[in-house]
């Protein structure tokens, strides 16, 4: 698929002419693969799977967003069907122009068969469509809309300079995840970007990013999504598909973050941001969702899988045996057929395509757990999608994390199938957003959660880095919005308040909203510290969402799926303001220190070992040494000494860290040992610059015992005397 063809290739991808010399877009015979578009230097090949169609159409366009075709050709069930593909080469068609299909067959919707031969259908394996003259009601019902339709594009990807670029294959054990949105990012007039809101105007911030200390941005997904999917005003705003997971184009990527969206550059835009961010030493993670597609239920609209095969791209059920409509385990009106082997090679195949073209460094899959249910929708034991990911030569070179849940209540968070898939660690997040906001009687969990859920991962021989450890995520409310609203204010989504989850295990600090006073604002600011620092100092792979680093609001909202506007948008303004800086301070040094104390993070479980300063790997106290009060119910203070057990380093780095959840001060007793001194690395409490420093400016620590004021935590390092 990344390859130039030959023409030796070419001659056999054309094969036998099936209209006389001279012909304008002479058809030839054509090969079944690859599937998609192909293009050559005489014309292009193309390729659709459908087991079920009795007829196939192409539809040529000399402009993608031309009313009328050039040409039309009728596939030959003999001559241009092999099995169950369809294909021809049609000479003279060049990258830029336009494609589509029409599929007609059975009109049996209770056998699972919706073919519609008035619809204009887009190629599953398009690396671009052109949205020009796309009206998503007119695919909603009955009819001919071949004015109304997408259109796919011929789209060579070869002949760009990559510059030696490939991806990065950084350990996940030195890695920290910023989940961001590439538009919303810079959309703001106050970024000051050339190219606002898209892959170009992120290039233009990849230095904020390099130096806030993150390794990889994973972005909310940017494979092509219908934007006007989302039909709701509220107060006179059009609500829109912000967050696109509503994916239409597996291939290609998302039109509506270009500069020339229409002109096949889209294609090089991205590649051009993902090479800047490679430059930068920052890898590039997409949200992909494969569990859906933007088709919906029964009633929703016909643009591709739906009109070419929709018995094998969809789970299908019905009363009394009939399969007339949708299982849905996603809470989006449908579930891809993952596990058919149509539905898998298109999975592989796109996964492939932007590892291979595109040069991404790994996935984050959208209800992952989708991806290991059968067709009856029961959970497979060795689900073949979710294995050939895991197995697959190329892939298997990518990082791969899985969202272990769907929508149907299949939470797998220490089961998810395979070796070597992450997870997004809800377990982490609801356990540490208790702690946090001042729930007793948990730090057993606290514990864990901190030192890698061996608990959830262990005992499968898996390692703490399959825990991607989180406290937010974009469905939700941001970091400072989990301190400032006990409940979620999502009014401007026109829902009546009745859309996104009730339970946030959040806290307000004593008071809903934005408020005035200063002792309930330091506290949040306190708080957001809190988090930050048992992030960062938990075993595992951080992921921090962004924003979260200069405490962007959303005014409560925690379900901002709708929003194309400031609700969403980075305010670079607001990063310019002094309290922003302090936080953006925190997070950036709290990071550096992760990356200084790495010896801790190496990707493996503690085993109990001493170091020749007496400490072990890592032991547990309360405010009293080597008693933790595991069985308190009361318990809202935790300490926790690593000791530095590297064997090759003249120089050990111990750290102690002391957690208090409680109201107030308590005294916590500190390690003692002969050799090592303790210095203050962190102490949460203390305004800025004090609250984090580096060690040239951190103070020694004198006596036993250390006062941690109530709702902080202080974190010692240690230097040789000697």
């Amino acid at each position: 698929m990344s390859l130039s063809i030959t023409a030796s290739e070419a001659e056999q991808i054309k094969g036998s002419p099936l209209e006389p010399s001279g012909t304008q877009f002479r058809r030839y015979k054509g090969s079944p693969h690859p599937f998609g578009s192909t293009v050559t230097p005489e014309g292009t090949n193309f390729s659709l799977y459908s087991s079920s169609a009795t007829s196939v159409q192409l539809l040529i366009f000399s402009k993608p967003d031309d009313l009328e075709p050039v040409k039309v050709i009728d596939l030959d069930g003999n001559d241009n069907r092999s099995f169950n593909i369809w294909h021809t080469f049609v000479e003279g068609v060049a990258p830029g122009m336009g494609y589509a299909y029409r599929v007609d067959g059975p009109r049996e919707p209770w056998n699972g068969h919706r073919f519609d031969p008035d619809k204009v259908l887009v190629d599953p394996y398009s690396k671009g469509n052109s949205f020009a003259l796309w009206d998503r009601g007119a695919s909603c019902v009955p009819g001919d809309n071949l004015h109304k339709s997408m259109r796919s594009v011929v789209i060579d990807t070869n002949n760009y300079d990559w510059e030696g670029d490939r991806p990065l294959k950084k350990p996940m054990a030195e890695t920290i995840v910023y989940e961001m949105h590439v538009s919303g990012f810079t959309k703001s007039p106050t970024s000051g970007v050339k190219h606002p809101g898209t892959y170009l105007g992120l290039i233009e911030k990849i230095p904020y990013l390099k130096e806030l200390g993150i390794t990889a941005v994973e972005l909310l997904p940017v494979c092509s999504f219908d934007h006007t999917d989302v039909t709701k005003v509220h107060e006179g705003r059009k609500l829109v598909n912000y967050w696109g997971y509503s994916t239409m184009g597996y291939f290609a990527p998302h039109q509506g973050y270009c500069v020339n969206p229409d002109t096949s550059q889209h294609i090089n835009e991205f590649r051009d941001m993902v090479k800047a961010l490679h430059q930068a030493g920052i890898e590039v993670i997409l949200d992909v969702v494969y569990n859906h597609t933007d088709e919906g239920n029964h009633q929703g609209p016909t643009f591709s899988f739906k009109g070419i095969d929709n018995s094998s791209y969809y789970y299908l059920t019905g009363p009394d045996g009939s399969r007339e409509f949708y299982y849905d385990y996603t809470g989006c009106g449908n579930t891809f057929n993952c596990n058919h082997p149509v539905g898998e090679k298109l999975i592989i195949d796109s996964l492939r395509f932007w590892v291979e073209e595109m040069h991404v460094d790994g996935f984050r899959f959208d209800e992952g757990s989708v991806l290991s249910r059968g067709e009856d929708g029961a959970p497979m034991e060795h689900p073949p999608v979710v294995w050939a990911i895991e197995l697959d030569d190329l892939l298997g070179q990518s990082k791969v994390i899985a969202e272990a849940w769907d929508a149907a209540g299949l939470y797998q968070i220490g089961s998810f199938p395979g070796a070597r898939w992450a997870e997004w660690n809800g377990k982490y997040r609801d356990c540490i957003r208790n702690f946090i906001k001042g729930e007793p009687g948990i730090i057993g969990e606290v514990a864990g959660r901190i030192t890698g859920s061996a608990d959830l991962y262990q005992g499968r021989h898996h390692e703490p880095t399959n825990s991607v450890n989180f406290v937010t995520a974009h469905d939700g409310f941001t970091l400072y919005d989990l301190t400032a609203y006990n409940e979620k204010h999502n009014w401007a989504n026109g829902e009546g308040n009745n859309d996104g989850i009730d339970d946030n295990v959040s806290w307000n600090c004593g008071a809903e909203g934005e408020t005035q006073d200063q002792w309930i604002k330091d506290l949040r600011k306190r708080q957001v510290k809190n988090f930050a620092t048992i992030h960062m100092l938990s075993i595992g792979v951080p992921m921090i969402v962004a924003g979260d680093e200069f405490m962007r609001s959303q005014g409560g909202n925690n379900n901002t799926y709708c929003h194309d506007n400031e609700i969403n948008w980075f305010d670079w303004n607001k990063i310019q303001q002094s309290e922003s800086q302090e936080m953006i301070r925190f997070w950036s040094m709290i990071m550096d220190k992760r990356k200084n104390y790495i010896d801790h993070f190496k990707g493996k479980y503690f085993e109990g070992k001493k170091n020749r300063f007496g400490l072990y790997d890592v032991s547990w106290h309360g405010t009293k040494l080597n008693s933790p009060g595991w069985d308190d119910s009361n318990a809202l203070c935790l300490g926790m000494t690593l000791g530095d057990t590297a064997e090759d380093t003249d120089q050990t780095l111990n750290i102690h860290v002391m957690f208090n959840m409680y109201w107030d001060g308590v005294e916590f007793e500190i390690p003692q040992a002969s050799g090592l001194r303790w210095y203050r690395a962190i102490d949460t409490a203390l305004p800025t610059p004090n609250d984090i420093q580096p060690p040239e400016q951190q103070v020694a620590i004198d006596g036993s015992t250390y006062l941690v004021t109530g709702r902080s935590i202080v974190v010692l390092a240690s230097r040789e005397t000697n």
